[in-house]
């Protein structure tokens, strides 16, 4: 059993009386808004299951995840809340169009049926959506990103989402079948130990409001809104971890003082290779 309370209260909604839209849209924006998308064990060295019990325990403590994380949570509670979730294997990528292979697997979509139509519902995304979007052909605006749905090219349907030009990927297509969360355990292997991964190369932390973005990738912390894209630098250990705690709502209570310190040098040195290769 998960901890329906101690989930809900992270998201400071009450619980549904009944799997309604209105409560569901309630629970997306809540969840991008205060569980953060955030890789912060994989660089204290502290490694992570994605079963949905200890998922839930995780955000409960006030800590996130990626989408192995985020999605399986969320697909846990909705279930116990009523909701007809099924899961499906996904693949995101930096390049426009589809990988002519199919979904890779590094990513866990989630799909929900209300009312007679299926929406997609995905928390693990990063600074993607901040409300379910309709599988349904067309163009969605929300906050400062407009994002376009369509029948994958690639995958019999399938449904290949595209991002805004600003967000931190191009694509997410996914295929219908449902799948079940275990079998991504060897991608979260992948994903969380190989030097090739992203989550491995970069510390990053991620909170998708109505009206903006919060980024965090290594010591650059970006804002992006209707406005345009605000940038600063965090050179401190200090500012970081006030980022961390307060910006991104993270609990690092079980975090001590010498990890802390390990935790921002290897942040700090990683940027400074970056920034010495161009941002490359």
């Amino acid at each position: 059993m998960i901890d329906v309370d101690g989930y809900l209260a992270v998201l400071g909604v009450p619980r549904p009386q009944s799997p309604t839209a209105e409560a569901l849209w309630a629970l997306h924006r809540a969840h991008g808004e205060r569980v953060a998308y955030e890789n912060l064990d994989i660089h204290l060295g502290r490694p992570t299951g994605i079963g949905a019990t200890e998922s839930v325990a995780r955000i409960a403590r006030g800590r996130g995840g990626y989408c192995f994380h985020l999605n399986g949570a969320f697909a846990a509670l909705l279930r116990v809340l009523g909701y007809d979730v099924t899961l499906h294997r996904a693949g995101v990528r930096e390049e426009e169009g589809e990988d002519p292979a199919g979904p890779a697997g590094n990513h866990l979509a989630l799909t929900v049926r209300l009312d007679g139509e299926r929406w997609l519902v995905d928390t693990g995304l990063g600074d993607g959506i901040h409300e379910p979007l309709p599988l349904r052909e067309g163009t969605y605006v929300q906050g400062p990103f407009t994002y376009a749905m369509a029948l994958s090219t690639v995958v019999p349907g399938g449904w290949r989402f595209t991002h805004d030009p600003r967000g931190s990927f191009r694509t997410m297509v996914f295929a219908p079948e449902p799948v079940e969360l275990s079998s991504f355990a060897d991608e979260h292997v992948r994903l969380s130990t190989s030097p090739e991964s992203g989550f491995v190369r970069v510390l990053t932390a991620q909170l998708r409001g109505a009206k903006a973005v919060d980024v965090l990738r290594g010591c650059v912390l970006r804002r992006i809104d209707a406005q345009g894209t605000e940038e600063r630098t965090i050179d401190t250990a200090e500012d970081f971890h006030d980022v961390l705690t307060g910006l991104f709502r993270l609990d690092l209570s079980d975090v001590g003082a010498s990890a802390r310190a390990g935790l921002w040098d290897r942040v700090r040195t990683a940027h400074e290779k970056w920034e010495a290769a161009g941002r490359e």
